[in-house]
C-alpha cells in the first residue's frame, strides 16, 4: 500500500471514529487530524473539506442480500436481519443517522444510500413501478426508525429485545410495505 492510500485509510478510520463519538458538529477536523497523526492540511489535501470527509467516510455498502432468492413469505424477516448484522458490526450508518437529524449533507447522503440500495430490492421484487419506489420508502421507515430507536436513542425495551424479537415485531411491517402481505 502507498504511503498516500495509508494516510487516506488512517484519516478515515479516525474520521469515523471521531463522527461517531462526537457527532458531525463537534468533530472538528483538526481532531481528525491529531487521531490519525497527521496534520490537518492532509485532511484538505485529499478530502477538500470537511462535508467531503463525512461523505467519504460515511460511505455504507447495506449489502443486501439479493430478494430473488429469498422466500417471498421472507423478504421483510430476511431484510430486518440483514440490517441488524449490518448496524452491530459497524456503526457507519448509525453515525450518518445521528447526523442526518441536523445536517443536511448526511440527509443527502442517507437518502441516496437507500436509494440505490433499497429501491433496487422493491424493483426486483415488483418491476420498477412508482409504486416500487413508495413501498421502498415505507419500508426504510421502518428500518430507519427501528435503527433511530435501538442504537442512536437507546429506547427501552428496544434495546434489550433479541435479535429474534425485533425480526417477529419488524419484519411483518417491512414484508407488508414491500409486498403488501405480512
Amino acid at each position: 500500500m502507498r504511503s498516500s492510500d495509508r494516510s487516506r485509510a488512517a484519516i478515515l478510520k479516525a474520521a469515523r471514529k471521531r463522527f461517531a463519538a462526537d457527532g458531525y458538529g463537534r468533530a472538528t477536523m483538526r481532531a481528525i487530524a491529531a487521531d490519525a497523526c497527521i496534520d490537518p492540511a492532509m485532511i484538505i489535501r485529499y478530502f477538500g473539506s470537511k462535508e467531503r470527509l463525512f461523505v467519504a467516510a460515511a460511505q455504507h455498502d447495506l449489502a443486501l442480500p439479493d430478494p430473488r432468492t429469498i422466500p417471498r413469505d421472507r423478504v421483510g424477516a430476511t431484510l430486518v436481519d440483514a440490517f441488524l448484522s449490518r448496524w452491530e458490526r459497524d456503526e457507519t450508518i448509525q453515525v450518518l443517522l445521528r447526523a442526518s437529524c441536523t445536517n443536511p449533507v448526511a440527509v443527502e447522503h442517507m437518502r441516496s444510500l437507500f436509494a440505490t440500495q433499497l429501491v433496487p430490492v422493491a424493483v426486483a421484487l415488483l418491476g420498477d413501478t412508482p409504486e416500487a419506489a413508495r413501498r421502498a420508502a415505507l419500508a426504510s421507515s421502518q428500518i430507519l426508525g427501528l435503527a433511530l430507536c435501538r442504537f442512536v436513542l437507546a429506547f427501552q425495551p428496544v434495546v434489550d429485545m433479541s435479535r429474534e424479537e425485533i425480526i417477529a415485531w419488524i419484519g411483518p411491517a417491512v414484508q407488508h410495505h414491500l409486498l403488501g402481505t405480512s
